[in-house]
């Protein structure tokens, strides 16, 4: 039977916490090392909602691209809800790790499978490289098997992605045509200067604040842009990483089972439209 100990080696070997911003928190945040896990679950978020379906699955370990705790703690009391999550897990037995910044940077990571998403094929190379190997890097730059409008990209990736209450937010002329896209999952507007200068059609990310797109939209030549829910655009990556898992202990011959949570965790569960005045 694995450990523990087993796929946390697998899953560092694939997403090296070494790749982490200096101020992100990766790597395993509860659990023995010695204990066995045949079930690993994935998620986007450590949430209560996906710890109850660890539970319900009967998961050993929940492995989440976001931290839980991102910016430190002093406490894990229950009267907070990290707190409670942190005693739900560890009174079951069930472990977590995040892969966060680590698998944003790793090839493939993150972007590659929002890219793959969204329709985009052949080779991909990275929006901002890495400083010590170019081959990694946040971002993607990719193309389209054939020319889109702006529009029929849009719903091209809407259809990729799952669905959100906000959907996609489309900034451009939806007739203009589409080859070259850049995308970049989670939060993604300190890339926007990026994405003009590598002189791609749209560039698809989340998070995108007002005035900073408003800015970049007023300036002629850019790309278009494709607002998404942050859950929405790291999704994809899960499939991956529980691929690479599976793959890399079976090597080994170890074997896990996998799950991928298709619980929505996007903050966003609704929306509401003003109704037109006559």
């Amino acid at each position: 039977m694995p450990t523990l100990a087993d796929v946390v080696q697998e899953l560092e070997s694939a997403y090296d916490p070494r790749w982490a911003e200096s101020w992100d928190a990766v790597g395993l945040v509860c659990g023995d090392p010695s204990s066995e896990v045949r079930r690993v679950l994935f998620a986007v978020d450590p949430v209560a909602a996906v710890a109850d379906e660890a539970l319900e699955w009967g998961a050993d370990l929940v492995v989440t691209h976001h931290p839980l705790y991102l910016r430190g703690t002093t406490t894990v009391a229950a009267t907070t809800f990290k707190g409670r999550l942190v005693h739900t897990l560890i009174r079951n037995d069930v472990g977590l790790f995040t892969a966060h910044t680590n698998a944003d940077v790793a090839d493939p990571g993150v972007s590659d499978a929002l890219a793959r998403a969204v329709g985009l094929t052949g080779p991909l190379t990275p929006l901002q490289p890495s400083p010590d190997d170019p081959r990694r890097g946040l971002g993607r730059i990719g193309t389209l098997p054939a020319p889109l409008t702006l529009h029929a990209f849009a719903r091209q990736a809407a259809r990729g992605l799952p669905g959100t209450a906000g959907g996609l937010r489309v900034a451009g002329d939806l007739d203009r045509e589409v080859r070259r896209v850049a995308v970049s999952g989670g939060s993604g507007d300190s890339l926007l200067g990026t994405a003009r200068a590598a002189g791609v059609d749209v560039f698809l990310t989340a998070d995108l604040r007002h005035h900073p797109a408003s800015e970049f939209m007023e300036a002629p030549g850019g790309p278009a842009l494709i607002d998404a829910a942050h859950w929405a655009t790291e999704w994809p990556w899960l499939a991956e990483a529980a691929r690479r898992l599976t793959s890399g202990l079976a090597e080994k011959g170890i074997t896990v089972e996998t799950r991928v949570s298709e619980t929505v965790t996007d903050a966003w569960n609704t929306k509401a439209e003003c109704e037109d005045l006559k």
